[in-house]
């Protein structure tokens, strides 16, 4: 008898969180998520549990380094929590008199985790739209990437056009500027040859 198979907005409806947190649960965790004939990921009840698991022990308090502990090496999460604090603690001895680096690292780790959160969940939306065959799914992400990518180059072109525009305005200013000088310095080097030249014709 075959397995009962979830979707992913069905997988995530049970676990009740969205579903580009199950793919993203999938890539750090490095889950073993089964494919259709078709190639698209389905979710078993036993894949439920392990989300509902996961998602419990992230309500406690567990970062993902101590969960994924759990589910690959077999550890209870207080003891893969030991673990990952006594790294991170090694780690923070190691830089005993940095502790703006530790803040640093913590906080590259904080946005890197969301940027990974984010690849993720439009590489989910690109591929499921894809591998669905969903023609108007697509054309409306396209569209809406393609305005998207259309506004920022408005953008860059009208912010370009104005920096060359100021930049021809300076110059233009410039050359006005040494032609008055030029007209002024001509105009001063001229007039004592014309004083001169009248006191010899009227001699």
């Amino acid at each position: 008898m075959d397995k009962l198979r979830y979707m992913i907005s069905d997988a995530a409806g049970l676990v009740n969180v969205e579903a580009h947190v199950l793919r993203y649960w999938e890539e750090e965790l490095q889950l073993n998520i089964p494919r259709n004939e078709m190639g698209h990921r389905y979710y078993t009840k036993e894949n439920i549990q392990q989300f509902l698991k996961i998602k419990e022990l992230k309500e406690q308090g567990y970062q993902l380094k101590a969960i994924k502990m759990v589910i690959h090496n077999g550890k209870n999460p207080e003891e893969a929590a030991a673990l990952t604090n006594a790294n991170a603690a090694l780690a923070e001895r190691s830089v005993p008199n940095q502790p703006t680096a530790v803040k640093q690292t913590v906080s590259y780790t904080s946005a890197e985790e969301k940027m990974a959160q984010f690849r993720i969940l439009m590489s989910g939306i690109v591929k499921e739209a894809l591998a669905d065959n969903n023609q108007d799914l697509s054309k409306e992400i396209g569209e809406n990437v393609g305005d998207r990518v259309l506004k920022e180059m408005n953008y860059l072109m009208r912010e370009q056009d104005e920096q060359e525009e100021e930049r021809f305005r300076k110059l233009d200013a410039a050359i006005r500027e040494l032609n008055v000088k030029k007209l002024k310095s001509g105009a001063k080097k001229k007039e004592p040859h014309r004083l001169f030249a009248k006191k010899e014709v009227t001699t």
